[in-house]
């Protein structure tokens, strides 16, 4: 069977009416997010311990790498869905994740381990960006919270759990190559299931935009279907006001990932940890984050989406001070469970407000540039830790991530308006899931 062939059954809206495919494409995501857990909690300690590594700026120049090129392939994700279809773009996203674990098992310098992590952001911008399209293509308006709380657990979940068996892989059999075996069976598995099972779902967004009424309050009236890409980027950079908050809340979210990313392994070795013990600790966060979205991203269409964000927020900000002021394997799990929860709040919310707010007609191309904002947070996040724990030490690079997320809490609070309008049933008679 070609792997290009794509089924184009009549489309219909609702989670239980698309429950195959929607949970088909949850499988997917977990493959993408195994792909980032798999190198999380041995790349750092592969940096100091095989390449001899010792400046925190240098070592995480992989974070920022990968999360430059995801941010740029979740532009080019949006905008291909958009004109060309969602399921060519995730082909391609796990056509450039194949060479990856091969290229860290084999990396005799760590200009290959960035080059690496050059494809990999590439796999995650076109692979995440489009399972995130296709599921709220599929479910309509109504469970928009869930859809995005059910693929984001899903992804990270499979971080988690990829950290930990990554952790154990290299404490048993040596950082190289037993961790990076699993991305192998990871990437191999995805293009299997995404060239033969996966369905275009471009034409479920077009049935929605035919039903697609604007916002009793007129909130939306100037975001109407034929804005030019230049139009949407503004609008979700900068004009409107929950896109635009939406966009900057992402990127400090993940400022705090990519930082955890790239400081969390050497911040705990300080205390003399055994490499499981770590990757333990590394996995709560993700963990946590993963399986408290199974509730907050259907809470966020009971509640709305305002201030799940902004409490997340701040409730991250307050994981980073606890992190701070630890100093041993206690205070740091609580830490990390405290973050993931606040996490938890916010990522799919944030997803769902992108969703509310763009017309299904350019809806891929908004997510696409929400998430460039978002994922440059790994950049930024990367750089500011690795400055600042050069400069000051390990633990004043925390306080100031925590310090940006507080002020991010701030802005939402103040400028983002609640986007979640309920849905009356005769508008949406199919979508009943």
């Amino acid at each position: 069977m070609s792997l290009l062939r794509t089924s184009r059954p009549t489309p219909v809206l609702g989670l239980r009416e698309n429950a195959a495919q929607f949970s088909l494409l949850v499988a997917v995501n977990a493959l993408v997010g195994g792909m980032v857990g798999q190198q999380q909690t041995v790349l750092p300690l592969l940096a100091e311990s095989v390449f001899g590594l010792t400046g925190y700026t240098f070592i995480f120049t992989y974070v920022a790498a990968f999360g430059i090129t995801k941010a740029i392939a979740n532009y080019f994700a949006g905008t291909f869905s958009d004109r060309y279809g969602r399921k060519p773009v995730l082909l391609a996203g796990w056509l450039f994740a194949l060479p990856v674990p091969l290229m860290l098992i084999a990396a005799p310098n760590w200009g290959w381990v960035v080059a690496a992590n050059v494809l990999l952001g590439i796999n995650q911008g076109l692979t995440w960006s489009t399972t995130v399209v296709m599921k709220i293509d599929l479910v309509g308006p109504s469970r928009r919270g869930l859809a995005m709380g059910l693929n984001e657990a899903a992804g990270y979940g499979a971080v988690a759990i990829s950290s930990l068996l990554a952790g154990y892989l290299a404490e048993q059999y040596g950082l190289r190559p037993a961790p990076f075996l699993l991305g192998l069976a990871y990437a191999a598995l995805a293009l299997l299931l995404s060239g033969t099972f996966v369905h275009e779902t471009r034409d479920h967004a077009h049935l929605e935009a035919t039903r697609h009424t604007p916002r009793a309050d007129g909130l939306h009236d100037h975001l109407h279907a034929d804005l030019t890409d230049r139009h949407i980027l503004a609008q979700t950079s900068l004009k409107e006001p929950a896109l635009a908050s939406a966009s900057h809340a992402g990127l400090v979210n993940n400022l705090n990932f990519g930082l955890s990313w790239g400081l969390f392994p050497l911040l705990f070795a300080t205390a003399d940890l055994t490499v499981g013990r770590i990757g333990l600790l590394f996995a709560l966060y993700p963990g946590v984050w993963g399986a408290g979205q199974l509730i907050t991203g259907g809470l966020s269409d009971r509640i709305g989406r305002k201030h799940l964000i902004a409490v997340g927020m701040a409730t991250q900000a307050t994981a980073l001070a606890v992190i701070a002021l630890s100093h041993g394997f206690t205070g740091w799990a609580v830490g990390t469970v405290l973050l993931g929860a606040g996490t938890a709040m916010v990522y799919p919310t944030l997803l769902a407000v992108i969703g509310d707010v763009a017309h299904p007609v350019w809806r891929g191309r908004a997510v696409g540039i929400y998430r460039v904002w978002r994922d440059l947070g790994y950049a930024v996040g990367a750089v500011l830790g690795g400055v600042v724990a050069d400069l000051m030490g390990l633990h004043a690079a925390v306080w100031a991530a925590a310090a940006v997320t507080a002020a991010a809490a701030l802005l939402v609070a103040v400028r983002m308006y609640e986007t979640h309008q309920p849905h009356p049933v005769p508008q949406f008679a199919t979508d009943a899931g």
